[in-house]
């Protein structure tokens, strides 16, 4: 967990943020702005407080309107002020405002939980196996592991084994001497001694051919690699963390796969859910992408509560990467300030079945037709009721009924939650 400073003004105009932020692997605790506070560390205060605050601390207000984030600038922290109806997207901003660098976006309790076993098993040596779909994040994670290492200060090299031509895969994996092969005019180290003393990223693992899986193994095995045309193997001191978006136990099941090399990658096996199926970090990851693509002297767009909805609803086939196209065009083709619900441009096209191993729910079907017709306008106040009362259905269902969690979930008071659920059942 991060442990974040918040001050008790801060915490009293947003009481459900110290909440949201736990689910979302950051851990608060109560401080005296006043106090002097540790060098790296991060605050959250009340816009009051400016004048106790530094370039690396946030300010922070509820206000209805129109919500407003400044970035810190010229010494001056950040500010982020928003109403209820921004507090989704709001609470997601100031997490990634806080969080720390290498650790990806999250907000959901149990990525968060996730993250926190990927740290466990970052203080070890042991090979680390990263199953998911395409676009899931496995490439962040790996990073997040490197840097909670005591590698840390080493190099991360990461290597898309389906991306290398296969007869120069050797040569880049473990080095080649001088003259070993037409047009090796100088000797080359290779990714393995590239990594030395810090982490290399093996992605797609799956896609290496059989022979050089054999040589993969033994480099693992002995800790050592033999360059092509060498007679004398290097010694490495390395992590390597192997990555992949298919099941390697079927794979090695139809011979593609060598079983040995599998329980010499399978020391800690991890995987990455769909991002479909970890709704709550949708917003933290657009939250973070945002960030990414907005360049530092303009404001962030923010997207509209309909425009979130969309968004929490989609089943993202293409994972993250699909995210991130979908903001990047809304961030574009945007009319006005803010992003609306018809900014979202969402591709429905017909998808693959997703592999057995890494679903966790069934997806919502999706058949795209030539053709869609115009949705039936509705007004702009019955989308908001329908997206709240979505959201409240949602939460309610995840928590097993229990509304102080809901709430909590929603980043609202439960009493606020029990007038809510009032005004439902009166429309209904």
């Amino acid at each position: 967990m991060v442990m974040i400073g918040i001050s008790e003004k801060a915490q009293g105009s947003q009481p459900t943020l110290v909440s949201w932020l736990a689910g979302a692997g950051i851990e608060t605790v109560l401080i005296d702005p006043a106090a002097a506070p540790g060098r790296d560390s991060r605050r959250i205060l009340h816009v009051t407080e400016v004048g106790l605050a530094r370039q690396h601390d946030i300010l922070i207000d509820f206000a209805d309107g129109t919500p407003v984030l400044r970035r810190a600038k010229a010494g001056r922290p950040a500010t982020i002020v928003f109403g209820f109806d921004d507090m989704a997207f709001g609470y997601a901003l100031i997490a990634e405002l806080v969080r720390p660098r290498m650790m990806p976006a999250c907000g959901e309790p149990e990525s968060a939980r996730f993250l926190g076993i990927a740290a466990r098993v970052a203080r070890s040596d042991a090979t680390v196996l990263l199953l998911g779909e395409t676009g899931t994040g496995k490439e962040g994670v790996a990073r997040y592991i490197h840097a909670a290492s005591r590698r840390a200060e080493k190099p991360f090299v990461a290597v898309n084994c389906a991306a290398l031509p296969e007869t120069m895969l050797e040569a880049m994996l473990f080095g080649h001497q001088k003259g070993a092969f037409t047009g090796a005019s100088g000797s080359g180290e290779g990714l393995f001694r590239a990594a030395e003393g810090g982490t290399l990223l093996l992605d797609e693992i799956a896609e290496l051919p059989l022979a050089l899986q054999a040589k993969l193994l033994r480099a693992l095995q002995e800790r050592e690699v033999l360059p092509v045309g060498a007679t004398a193997p290097v010694a490495v001191d390395l992590r390597i963390i192997a990555a992949g978006n298919r099941d390697l136990a079927v794979e090695v099941e139809a011979g593609r796969f060598r079983a040995d090399l599998y329980w010499r990658l399978n020391v800690m096996p991890l995987a990455l859910k769909p991002l479909g199926a970890r709704r709550q970090d949708i917003r933290a990851i657009a939250a973070a992408l945002m960030l990414r693509h907005t360049p530092e002297h303009e404001d962030i767009a923010w997207p509209t509560a309909p425009a979130l909805d969309r968004l929490m609803t989609h089943d993202w086939p293409g994972n993250v990467r699909e995210l991130e196209n979908v903001l990047q065009r809304a961030m574009l083709m945007r009319d006005g300030a803010r992003i609306e619900a018809g900014d979202l441009i969402i591709d429905r096209a017909p998808t693959a079945p997703r592999p057995a191993l890494f679903a966790v729910a069934p997806a919502e079907t999706a058949i795209a037709a030539p053709a869609v017709a115009e949705p039936t306008p509705i007004r702009l106040a019955d989308a908001k009721r329908i997206s709240q009362v979505r959201a409240i259905e949602e939460a309610l269902a995840a928590t097993g009924g229990h509304r102080l969690r809901a709430a909590q979930r929603l980043g609202i008071s439960e009493r606020t939650l029990r007038y809510r659920m009032a005004d439902m059942r009166a429309v209904a």
